[in-house]
């Protein structure tokens, strides 16, 4: 469960992903504080994806670009 399925050129494309989430929750929770939350904990769990080599569109079967 969990093992490593992108490399680290994947791994760079969703560290970026999870800082652009990031910069959208500080935009969010000025339009509504449950969209901001919202885009936190996607950030959060794209960051975990990041670190941990994994993704879960693979995962699931979905064949991805990187």
């Amino acid at each position: 469960m969990f093992s490593r399925n992108i490399d680290n050129k994947g791994r760079f494309d969703e560290s970026i992903t999870a800082l652009v989430i990031f910069t959208a929750a500080g935009f969010g929770f000025i339009v509504s504080c449950w969209l901001g939350i919202g885009l936190l904990a996607v950030g959060v769990f794209v960051t975990f994806e990041a670190l941990r080599g994994w993704c879960v569109l693979r995962a699931c079967g979905i064949r991805t670009k990187v």
